[in-house]
C-alpha cells in the first residue's frame, strides 16, 4: 500500500528538533526585522516609508534579551550564536540611531506663562509640595535605554 498523496513519505518529515530550530530562527529574525524597521533601517510595509521609534525598537530588543536569558543552556550552538550576534547588531544599531536622531522637541505647553511677580516652578525648592505639579513637561527628563 502506498502513502496517500496528501501525506509525504515518513523519511521526508523533519525531526521535531529541526522544526523547533527553524521556528526559533524564524522568531529571532522576525523580532530583529521589527526592531530594524523601528530603527529606520527597513521600510514599514504599510507606508513603504522609514520611521524611527526608539521605544518600539527597544521593546523588540528587550524581548530578544528575555529569550536569551530564558533559553540559556537550552539552545544549540548555532541558535545561541544567532541570538547573540543578532542582539549585538541590534544594540549597535540602536546606539547609532539614538545618537544620530536627537529627541524631538516637546510640544508647547498650553497654559499661562508665569507672571513676573510669581516664582517659576524651577525657582522653588524641590521639597515644596506643588513644585513637582507645576514643573513644565519639558523640564522632565525622558530616559531611553541605551545599549
Amino acid at each position: 500500500m502506498s502513502p496517500s498523496p496528501s501525506q509525504p513519505p515518513s523519511g521526508s518529515l523533519p525531526s521535531a528538533a529541526n522544526r523547533h530550530s527553524a521556528l526559533f530562527t524564524g522568531m529571532v529574525l522576525q523580532q530583529a526585522n521589527m526592531a530594524l524597521m523601528f530603527l529606520g533601517k527597513a521600510p514599514r510595509p504599510d507606508t513603504d516609508q522609514t520611521t524611527v521609534d526608539l521605544e518600539a525598537a527597544s521593546q523588540f530588543i528587550d524581548t530578544l534579551e528575555m529569550f536569551e536569558a530564558k533559553t540559556q543552556g537550552n539552545l544549540t550552538a548555532a541558535e545561541a550564536g544567532l541570538l547573540r550576534e543578532t542582539l549585538m547588531t541590534l544594540r549597535i544599531t540602536f546606539v547609532e540611531v539614538a545618537e544620530s536622531n536627537p529627541a524631538p522637541p516637546p510640544p508647547p505647553t498650553t497654559g499661562s506663562a508665569p507672571t513676573p511677580d510669581a516664582p517659576a516652578a524651577s525657582d522653588r525648592p524641590p521639597n515644596t509640595p506643588d513644585a513637582a505639579a507645576d514643573a513644565p513637561a519639558e523640564d522632565r527628563k525622558k530616559f531611553v535605554k541605551r545599549y
